[in-house]
Order: structure tokens, then sequence, then C-alpha cells
């Protein structure tokens, strides 16, 4: 790390020794600050409420998580398994459960008329993504039964995971690992990570400033094709200092067990993690064995050209706070597309047909593990790259998926009409009689209506006397060129929203401390020196729209090298409401409790951990990482449970101590996928038009009661009636299912809320009503 990037973050104190910070907190696109951390010990209400954040990679929610959902907000523990990708807390408090679905919409229409979809934006805190819809999106999100599982599974292969199958008409050549070491088989030499591959995933390496208390394994640099290879795995446990050993394996060839040591941390305990690691308070009381001995011993045991064999081993070396410079990670060996890995459990099953991890609830075996991860290296390198490219390990995988849903189904299955059936209560169905769905008449009330506003009027006077209630709004879907169009703009818009001017600057400006100074607001895309004009001025595409923003805030009209310089936007037709739209989302419910900021170090998270009493509130860290490296970038966002506490910690955070960036946030979760996805070039294509199409143009010009902008405007105020109509305790949520079509499909946007009375004063006056 760069002498400058490491005093980005750092605590303000002297002598402070370093600490890896736990990977639970580094290694996903979010981080969960564990619920027993001092964070706020504020007494919690007894009252029905969403967790502040949702735990769903990317935020994007499958239709069956959104039916999980549902089934336990009816009957919840123990009847049904609680949904793992968001929290409902005191579901016995929860009266009932109103589902709003507007079909037709998806969650490009919220964003393309994010400023009329008004109350929507503002009354819902939780917020996310929906894959397009099947061809039966209701059947999906309360779990119908057809035959066996129609509309949730396509058709595929039955029977068990094959652990060797070369399937015909298979392009080898596209295959990531030909790609990366050829058809031939290769050595032991060629499957070594590289120093620079080391560094790029985070392996302890000397001279890192994270390492400085890190000991060698004292190897001498002789290791050949024929070097010995040992399997290495390691279970933690969190403390208050963060991941620290409790367990380690290590296995020679041949499969003899040389080491299988429990260890205990120095530091308090917080969380075991049983469920992974496999460990106990009662299996570490009568441990005396500490990290300086299993160092010490596994020093003794390696010979000097030991070839260390693991999953994700850079979590392990990380864990025991050593340094060995030859290294296979089988995560990294068995490459997949786009920087995705193969997790062990499945590996070890395709390749070497073993059930490794079955042990339900009860953790891993590290000794089981570590004795797969060396089989799985011996094995790539006694057939070779085309001998695993022909498994077509991305087809198994599927293959595997679609499996265990099938066999999850089969075995727990339950519908939302089932679960309302087993307490004796029915579900209320309003749609209009249009929509071409039938639902089952034994525990089902459905009332179908002529128009989508009759269904608004029954909503008001029929959902507070029914426990569960699904309310169809029905509208036109676009035409195909519209969407393209419009799609196609929104990418514009965004991108545009991203970038900046900058200058003027001086002809003799010192052009590497100006992208200095631009790269610490956030990361950049595109830098270019625009030369067009009679003084240099740079231009800026950046990765996120806060970056953009901070920039702007912090430099326009500021003396830059002894030259005022503005700081501005493309003013295009697309930018022109942009401050207006800006406000907005800095407004938004998601968005309001988040604070970004630019300059953090990898140990800034363990900062974080240590201060809990500085920062009142924080309940995640959403810590983006390389898609292909995996490592960690250098902004985050922080949630809080309220703004004041989001104002708080942003004050301190970007005060003279810290010496980071930030303000408040404006992407909610959902979108970043979507940003991270906008096209590489940051400039339009020459000619491209970005005005409506004349038909669009002529209905907004006349003001259309059935244009789309009218409606999102129209029924985001009747939505908000319907809302306000609620009693407290009503878990709300909305739906624009997404689109799907011959033309392309759009995915689907969620919102959800639990009604409760302060919510209702902070609103009413908002709305207007």
């Amino acid at each position: 790390m760069e002498p400058e990037k490491e005093k980005t973050g750092r605590l303000p104190r002297k002598g402070r020794k370093r600490r890896r910070v736990p990977s639970k907190l580094i290694g996903t696109p979010e981080a969960r600050i564990s619920r027993s951390d001092p964070v706020d010990r504020q007494p919690e209400p007894k009252r029905a409420r969403l967790a502040s954040i949702l735990i769903a990679e990317n935020c994007e929610v499958t239709h069956e998580q959104l039916c999980e959902l549902l089934k336990y907000a009816v009957l919840g523990k123990p009847d049904i398994e609680k949904p793992r990708w968001c929290q409902l807390l005191y579901q016995s408090q929860l009266k009932r459960i109103v589902v709003v679905i507007l079909q037709g919409m998806s969650q490009l229409h919220f964003y393309r008329f994010y400023l009329e979809f008004g109350f929507l934006r503002k009354a819902f805190k939780h917020k996310f993504r929906l894959p397009p819809p099947s061809s039966n999106f209701l059947a999906d999100i309360i779990g119908l039964q057809n035959k066996e599982t129609a509309g949730y599974l396509p058709k595929t292969i039955e029977g068990s995971l094959p652990s060797a199958i070369t399937k015909p008409n298979i392009n080898l050549q596209n295959d990531p690992i030909i790609q990366k070491y050829g058809s031939k088989k290769v050595g032991l030499l060629r499957c070594l990570l590289t120093e620079e591959e080391m560094k790029t995933f985070n392996f302890p390496l000397q001279g890192s400033p994270d390492c400085e208390n890190f000991i060698t394994t004292k190897c001498n640099g002789s290791v050949t094709d024929n070097s010995p290879l040992f399997g290495l795995d390691c279970e933690m446990c969190i403390t208050s200092k963060g991941r620290e050993l409790t367990r380690i394996s290590l296995v020679a060839e041949g499969g003899s067990c040389l080491m299988d040591e429990l260890v205990k941390p120095d530091d308090k305990i917080i969380d075991y993690v049983t469920c992974y690691s496999g460990i106990t308070k009662k299996m570490l009381n009568p441990v005396k064995t500490k990290l300086k001995d299993v160092q010490r011993q596994l020093k003794a045991l390696l010979p000097p050209d030991a070839v260390l064999v693991g999953h994700s081993l850079d979590l392990d070396l990380g864990a025991l706070k050593m340094i060995h410079p030859y290294v296979i990670d089988t995560s990294l060996l068995y490459a997949r597309e786009q920087g995705r890995r193969f997790k062990l459990k499945f590996l070890a099953k395709a390749i070497l047909g073993k059930d490794i991890q079955c042990s339900e609830g009860n953790g891993h075996d590290a000794t089981e593990d570590a004795t797969a991860t060396l089989e799985l290296a011996q094995y790539f390198l006694k057939y070779g790259p085309k001998k695993i490219a022909e498994l077509n390990l991305e087809e198994l995988w599927r293959d595997q998926e679609i499996r265990n849903i099938r066999e999850k189904f089969q075995y727990t299955y339950k519908s939302v009409l089932k679960c309302l059936d087993s307490v004796d209560q029915k579900l209320l169905f309003l749609s209009r009689e249009t929509d071409n769905i039938e639902l089952p008449s034994k525990n089902c009330e459905t009332i179908k209506c002529l128009s989508n506003k009759e269904v608004f009027e029954q909503a008001r006077r029929q959902v507070d006397f029914h426990p569960f209630s699904i309310v169809q709004f029905s509208f036109e879907p676009f035409s195909p060129l519209l969407t393209e169009e419009m799609n196609k703009r929104m990418r514009i818009k965004w991108t545009e929203m991203s970038t900046i001017y900058a200058g003027p600057f001086s002809k003799d400006c010192n052009l590497r401390a100006l992208k200095r100074l631009f790269k610490s607001f956030g990361p950049v895309r595109t830098m270019t020196l625009v030369l067009e004009t009679h003084q240099p001025h740079l231009y800026i595409r950046y990765e996120v729209l806060e970056a953009a923003q901070l920039a702007i805030e912090s430099l326009n009209g500021v003396l830059v090298e002894g030259v005022q310089i503005k700081v501005q936007r493309p003013v295009t037709e697309l930018t022109l409401d942009c401050d207006t739209l800006v406000n907005e989302l800095e407004q938004d419910s998601e968005n309001r409790d988040t604070i970004y900021l630019s300059g953090v170090s990898q140990n800034f998270l363990g900062h974080l951990q240590e201060l809990p009493n500085l920062f009142f509130g924080l309940e995640a860290v959403i810590v983006p990482t390389d898609p292909k490296s995996g490592r960690q970038k250098k902004y985050c966002f922080l949630k809080f449970k309220t703004f004041g506490n989001a104002q708080r910690a942003l004050h301190i955070l970007t005060g003279k101590d810290w010496k980071l960036k930030g303000r408040h946030a404006l992407t909610p979760r959902h979108l970043h996928a979507w940003l991270r996805g906008l096209p590489p070039e940051s400039r339009r294509p020459p000619g491209l038009r970005v005005r409506p199409p004349p038909s669009e143009q002529e209905t907004l010009q006349n003001l259309k009661a059935d244009h789309p902008k009218i409606a999102a405007w129209r029924w985001s105020r009747k939505i908000g009636r319907l809302y306000q109509s609620l009693s407290p305790g009503t878990l709300c949520v909305i739906l624009l299912p997404g689109t799907t079509s011959p033309h392309g499909s759009l995915s689907g946007l969620g919102l959800m809320g639990i009604k409760d009375d302060e919510e209702e004063e902070s609103i009413t006056p908002s709305m207007g009503l």
C-alpha cells in the first residue's frame, strides 16, 4: 500500500498494532456488524419490524425467496424456516399482510419516473431487485403448485451429480481453465500462484503493511515439480479483535493427518460461528494451545520446499499470521468466469465423487476439507486442464442447484394458501376482470373488478378485514421500441450524472497531482485531458454517483494551483433536472440513513469495530469488491439506524483526524449492480438520439391521462392513500414484477415496510393528502 493511501482511514493513535479484519466484513458485497457488538444497546420495542438492511447478494431477491418471506410472515417459526435474505423481527406482532402488484411495471419504470413515484421512494426503506417474471408471477410469489413445481423450474437432467461425465459439443476453447492453463497437462510449478496473483487475492506477503507481525515458514526457494504437497484448512471464530484461529488441520500426500489442533484465541470470543467452524465453547474450554504454539509446530513440520494447498487459502494463512510463498488455491485452480469461485463441497462431489460438509449445523471438518483440497490438486496434476474442462463444471453446477430446489420443494413445500389454511384464514385477491388469473376458491376470496380504479376502491374497503391481501393493478406494457429507447436513455443519463468537467487549469499544471485530487473522491472509470479549450480541462467519469457529486460540492469555485476552477456535469437534455433528482435521491428513505466514504484502507473496518462508542447505531458496512480480483475497493457505505446517527458519524469521519471524504448516499443498494453494468464508453455514440420518440413526445405534450409518467404520479399517490388506510403493524409489499418479451426482459423491483404510527405522522404531510 502506498504511504498516502495507507494514511487515509487510519486511527489517529500512536503505537497501534495492525490487525487483520474479519473476512466476514470484507469478503462480501456488504458486511453486517455482529448483533452482539456494543453498537447501540437501546432496548428494541416489541413491534414487528424489518431489519434495516437486506442481506441478499446484489440485492436481487428471487420469487422463491419472496415466497419464503410471505410464508414466514403468516406462520412464523418454528412452523416455517426463517428467510435467510432478510430479518423479520417480532413476527407475532404482525397484524396483517398486504401485497400490491403493479403489473406491467419494472425497475426501469421506477427510475425513469423516479420523481413521480414520490410516495413509494420516501415511505419504503427496504428496496430490492426482482428477476424478470416467469409466465405466472403471482403463482411464483405465493408458491402455488401445478403438478410438481410448474412455473419455478425448467425441466432438466435428473439423478445424482456425476463425478466424471464428458459432455458432447462443448467448446473447450471458451472454458476459463483452458484459457488459463491451455489444454495440455501442466506441472506443479505452473499451478502455483504467482506473486502478483497472491497480491491481487490478498495473500499475506512480506513487506505488506498488513503483515508486519506475521512470521514466515522459512522456505528456501528450492521448489520443483516434485515438491511435496500439504493440504491445509483452518477454522476461525469471531473475537473482539476480528477473525482468530480456533482449529488447524494439515494433511500430507497419501492422506496422513500430520496436525489437527484446537487453538484458543487470546481475545474474547464474540461468535463461535459453530454452523461453519464446528467449534463450541465446551470444546475450547480445556484447550491450552495458542497461536504461537501452532506457528512453531507448523514451521517444524514443513520441509523447505513444501507447497501448501487449500481452498481460499488466503484466509487460512491470514488466521495463522504466517507467510508462505508456494501455494495452490483450489478455488482459483478450478477457474470460473467473471472471477467467481466454486464451493469446495461442489468440487469434491463433481471431481472426486465425495460428499463432504454433510453435517448440517455442526460445521465443517477441517481435516476432511484439507484432504479434499489436496486430492483436488492431485487430480488436476494427474489428468490435466482438458479433462477438467470436459466435465463442464458450470453445467454441473446449474444442474445441482436445480436439483437442490426440487428436493427442497418435494419435502418441505408449503404455499402461502396452505399456510393460511393451517390457521383457518383466507387470502383476499383483488384484480381486474381482464387479468386471466384463477386462484383456488377453497381458501381464497377473489373479487374481480372492471378497472384499476374499482380495484383501488375495493382495496380501501376490504383489506382491513383480511389477514392477507393481494391487490393487483394492471397497466399496459410499453411497446418494445419505446422500452429499448427508454432503457438506452436511462443508462446514458446515469452515466452523464456520474461525469464531470473540471477546469480551466493552467497550461503547466501538475497533471499527476490533479488526478490524485479527483481520485480522492471515489473510483474513476475514465479520466481524460480536454485540449479543445484555450486552457486545459479534465473530463472525469466516476464509478459511483456519490463521487461525482462530492467532487462538485467540494471543488466548484475553489482555487487550484492559483486558478479558480468550475466543476460541473455535462449540460444535456438528460441532466437538466439533475440537481432536483440528486436532492430527491438524498431524501430517499433507503439513502437517508447511509453515508458514502472514499479513501478507506483495508484496516478501516477494524477501526470501526474497535470504536463502537463513536458510531452509535451502526448496523452494516457495505464494502464493494472488484468482481474480477475480489479485492476490496477504497470506498464503502455505512448504514445506520437513524439519520441522526449517520449525520454524526459523517461529521466525525470527515474530520481532520480520519482524513476521509464523504457525504450522504445517493444510490440505493439494489441499483449498484445495474450501474456497474453501464457501457464502458462514457460518451454517447455519435448521432445517438436521446430524445423520446415522436409518439412519446406527443403524449407528453398533450398530457394524456394514460401516459406512464402521469400514471406513475397518480398511482403513487393512490397507493399512498391505500397505505395510510392500513392499520399499524401491517407488512406492506409493493411489487413491480418486471416484464418479459421476445424483445428483451426487464428486472422487477420490490419495496416493503411495516406500517407504524411514527411513519404515518412523518409521511402524510409530504404527500399533500
